[in-house]
């Protein structure tokens, strides 16, 4: 079970592994640069080479990139279109200098253009994206593109899985797109994936849309707020709207067999939130398919 965390790189990307193994994770996501900023630091090549080395402590954990927030590939002509196109293309360049296998991105907001011009933008941008990374690494060593379930608030592109489908569609590199599935925000959006039926029908849906292959990862988040609130709030495991059940069966659902998972859930005050949710989700995984488990109380 390849089951882990976002886990933070302060202090330098290499960083992240031992506190991926101070976590037990056997999967971890990470930023390869912040943020929440347009420009990042430049990676040296002795950082790049640490982070290799450190990777071999955690043997066969695999590890995928999360893009920055501030990007937007459905934004009209302008300066956050490229700005946004720039910063993926440098983030594609880094992960494969790392060796990452993927870069999650979120689509982003159409700002009242509509969906279909949105799709159209992000697709345009995708392209664009591929042209500029691939000037600086060959296209074989360039990690696919994630494409992430949204939980659809204001204009943003993503809530519903025809609207990834509908981008793959338009790219002219759709071998290099897959798709990432985050628990919180598939619920916000209106799929009922707090249900073991529920959640067999997303991952038939995402398998019929896609195919087995572009499923390549999962955020396991709850969620604050109710079905289809199209509001992304994470909650920590058990103690959202979803609870405990719809965990223990995706971790053991044979569609998922091989798929990075990780939780991007609250620290908590003390921090520890990870470790906790991480401890449940073993738990969870361990018990007899027929047994339900409440919901884990909310701390105060």
């Amino acid at each position: 079970m390849l089951l882990g965390a976002h886990v933070s790189v302060a202090g330098g990307l290499p960083t992240a592994f031992g506190r991926a193994q101070g976590l037990g994770c056997t999967a971890l996501q990470v930023f390869v640069k912040n943020a929440s900023r347009w420009q990042g630091r430049t990676l040296e090549e002795s950082e790049v080479t640490a982070f290799r080395a450190a990777w071999q402590a955690c043997p066969g954990a695999p590890v995928v990139a999360h893009a920055a927030y501030l990007i937007n590939l459905a934004a009209p002509p302008g300066e956050v279109l490229e700005r946004s196109r720039a910063g993926l293309a440098d983030e594609l360049v880094r992960s494969a200098r790392l060796g990452l296998a993927g870069l999650v991105v979120h689509p982003g907001s159409h700002g009242g253009a509509g969906e279909e011009e949105g799709l159209r933008r992000v697709a345009a941008s995708i392209d664009e994206v591929f042209a500029a990374a691939d000037a600086g690494l060959s296209p074989e060593r360039a990690p696919r593109l994630l494409l992430e379930t949204t939980a659809g608030q204001g204009a943003c592109l993503g809530w519903r899985l025809e609207h990834l489908e509908r981008i793959v569609e338009l790219s002219r590199h759709p071998q290099r797109l897959a798709v990432c599935l985050d628990t919180c925000h598939l619920f916000a959006a209106g799929y009922a994936v707090d249900t073991p039926e529920g959640i067999d029908a997303v991952l038939a849906e995402v398998v019929a849309r896609f195919g087995r292959e572009r499923l390549a990862c999962v955020h396991l988040n709850d969620s604050r707020h109710p079905l289809g609130s199209r509001r992304d709030r994470h909650a920590n495991i058990g103690e959202g709207a979803l609870g405990c059940a719809p965990f223990a069966h995706l971790l053991r659902h044979p569609l998922l067999d091989g798929v990075p998972m990780v939780v991007e859930t609250p620290g908590g005050d003390d921090d520890q939130g990870h470790a906790r949710d991480l401890a449940l989700l073993r738990e969870l995984a361990m018990d007899a398919p027929s047994r339900r488990r409440p919901r884990r109380r909310a701390r105060r």
